[in-house]
């Protein structure tokens, strides 16, 4: 053909590819089709009969790959590619393609309809993706775990967006001039004080007007003032918001939190409450939370973070009280208090746990730690609202314990056998919703509703979906057997009560003297408070240098450096936990272990382990016999002396 006609260009792949099943769904495809060479005649385009073949060989596989929805994680990213090499074709080449002849037209469109196709696979592989993760199939509760932990979901720390992943920075950039942490304008560095995380808090009450505090008040004298509320220290924080105003839609009333927050907490408070939160978490993984309920509206994430760290601190005093004093506290007061009101919100307290209202028990088939709601136990008044409120809070900060990444939420099995209007009390109910809400955002992955009556579907479940957000209420499915749960959670791991296969019953541990010793040495926390000190401000440090310095080498070096440091915040938390934590339930019998390993089934493994034995001891016929496995409760812990 002659050069006057078109421009030649050699577009070169092989029938092979062609001919491979679900080529479209192969990155090497793309690759294939991509693979353009030069020559001295300055631009790419093929004759008219071979962009009608490229382009009718290349739409069958369209069809058939789409047809049998295979490999849609990688058509999504073919899919995607697709895109990006049509569009710098078309930037790099599209003036010389156009004036070459009328021929490059059909060229065009070749590219065009490529892109469009592996395109249009894409939308049709995140449709298959989304239907498939809505309902997991898998029966092997343990298989899909270690799926999961090779997963990271969209929009977590290890898959952001180049877009996500400013607005991370921004959020973190207005986090530090809200905490005074943050480089002015001049260049010259500002930094805050150690974080003291909660250590020196000791004996503060909680601030929430007429909420007792049944576990601080016995540090301190009746006659003793109670200590004044945190006045704001140094320059008030400027931080500007540009996109939230009063009028905008705002259910708990954060923003107006937010303001209070500023004006009444110092920036150092507001920065130890931060810190206090993080624990074992990854520091990124905690503001992208706030981040991912917002939408990436930074100015929004940042009052609801501040809004929350207000609520923990000021209302509710979850690391000061809550966690720091615990079940063994409650217990103490049970026995000894000798105010009346404080007696009884310790009782109520421990009366939740003991029967097992609500416990955690075993993971879901995406690996997501479960609480179980067994709601015939709850009978309105008989716990008084303080105590409802303190226990659905202790719940919730111990499933964060439990929490192993990429895993980051949890599923609520709400056990309706039995109800009755009795077991209503929409009080709760509604704590509950704010919770989760407002203050702990992105922790539910699911919320399964097993076996309601019809009284509860027509009438109280209307109610209680107006209160939640579409999002939320999305979460919520209804299941009336076993078969309908187990596409939830594996029914080897449904217990039998709910008409599972696990053979295992809630059977509460009560707290043993001596398992909190280790918080009543003080010289030992502050030492080992003040090295995590150390490294938050480490960590700060490379964030802000991060901030200044995202792209290039030099950014991925500090990115590097922030990841290494992340892990050893992680790491270093679960050194001081037990210096800052009451032990619980669940560190009674196993599940949470030292250094933070979690076994969401020890009992289970402590069975088999036994049953070995006795079939090498005795024999099979020994193995046979019934084995009653007993709870280590440990009597002692661990002495300072040991903790390096």
């Amino acid at each position: 053909m002659r050069p006057s006609q078109f421009v030649v260009a050699r577009l070169r792949f092989s029938s092979t590819i062609l001919s491979t099943r679900g080529s479209f769904a192969n990155p090497n495809f793309l690759l294939g089709c991509a693979r353009l060479w030069p020559t001295d005649r300055v631009s790419y385009s093929v004759s008219s009969a071979s962009a009608s073949g490229i382009l009718g060989r290349g739409l069958s596989h369209l069809r058939s790959g789409a047809s049998k929805g295979r490999r849609t994680q990688q058509t999504c990213t073919t899919g995607s590619t697709g895109f990006r090499l049509a569009g710098q074709f078309r930037r790099l080449h599209s003036t010389r393609v156009l004036t070459a002849s009328s021929s490059n037209f059909v060229s065009l469109a070749c590219i065009f309809g490529i892109g469009f196709g592996i395109g249009f696979s894409a939308l049709v592989g995140l449709r298959h993706l989304r239907v498939s993760s809505k309902v997991p199939n898998n029966s092997d509760g343990s298989a899909s775990i270690d799926n999961m932990s090779a997963e990271i979901a969209p929009g977590r720390s290890g898959n952001l967006t180049p877009e996500q992943e400013e607005k991370l920075r921004q959020l973190w950039k207005l986090v530090f001039q809200v905490c005074s942490v943050a480089q002015p304008e001049n260049g010259s560095e500002q930094t805050a004080a150690p974080v003291p995380v909660a250590a020196e808090k000791e004996e503060v009450k909680s601030k929430k007007t007429g909420r007792l505090s049944i576990f601080s008040r016995r540090g301190r004298k009746e006659s003793e003032p109670e200590p004044a509320p945190t006045a704001p220290t140094g320059p008030t924080p400027s931080v500007i918001l540009t996109s939230t105003k009063d009028g905008d839609e705002d259910k708990y009333g954060q923003l107006k939190h937010f303001h209070e927050t500023l004006a009444s907490q110092s920036p150092e408070s507001i920065r130890t409450t931060i810190w206090s939160m993080v624990k074992h978490d990854h520091p990124d993984a905690l503001v992208l939370r706030f981040l991912r309920a917002r939408k990436w509206d930074v100015e929004k994430a940042l009052i609801m973070l501040v809004s929350t760290m207000n609520w923990r601190a000021q209302d509710m005093s979850v690391d000061d009280d809550i966690m720091k004093n615990g079940e063994g506290a409650a217990a103490e007061a049970e026995k000894n208090d000798s105010d009346p009101a404080a007696k009884r919100l310790a009782h109520d307290f421990l009366a939740q746990a003991r029967m097992g209202k609500s416990f955690l028990h075993g993971v879901d088939k995406s690996g997501r730690p479960i609480c179980h709601v067994r709601v015939r136990l709850h009978k309105q008044g008989e716990q008084i609202e303080e105590s409802l409120e303190r226990y659905t809070v202790y719940l919730i900060e111990t499933c964060r314990m439990v929490l192993q990444p990429p895993v980051d939420t949890a599923t609520i099995v709400f056990d309706m056998t039995g109800f009755s209007m009795a077991n209503m009390d929409y009080s709760p109910v509604k704590f509950m919703i704010k919770c989760f809400e407002a203050n702990y955002p992105e922790s539910l992955g699911a919320v399964l509703v097993h076996k309601s009556p019809w009284l509860f579907q027509a009438g109280i479940w209307k109610v209680i979906r107006g209160w939640l957000d579409p999002v939320v209420a999305n979460k919520v499915h209804f299941t009336n057997n076993v078969k309908e749960m187990e596409e939830f959670i594996a029914r080897s791991q449904i217990p039998k009560d709910l008409d599972g296969e696990e053979d295992w019953e809630f059977s509460y541990v009560e707290p043993v003297t001596g398992e909190n010793d280790r918080m009543k040495d003080t010289a030992t926390r502050d030492r080992l408070v003040a090295a995590r000190a150390l490294l938050v401000k480490e960590y700060e440090e490379a964030t802000l240098q991060w901030i200044q310095h995202p792209e290039g080498e030099k950014g991925a070096e500090i990115k590097a450096r922030r990841a290494a440091l992340a892990s050893r915040l992680r790491d270093d938390y679960w050194v001081v936990d037990p210096y800052l934590r009451a032990r619980s339930y669940y560190d009674r019998i196993g599940v949470l272990q030292p250094g933070g390993k979690i076994d969401f089934y020890p009992l289970a493994k402590k069975e088999v382990e036994v049953e070995k034995v006795a079939e090498k001891v005795n024999g099979a016929a020994a193995a046979t016999a019934p084995i009653v496995v007993p709870v280590v409760v440990p009597t002692a812990e661990t002495s300072a002396d040991d903790v390096d």
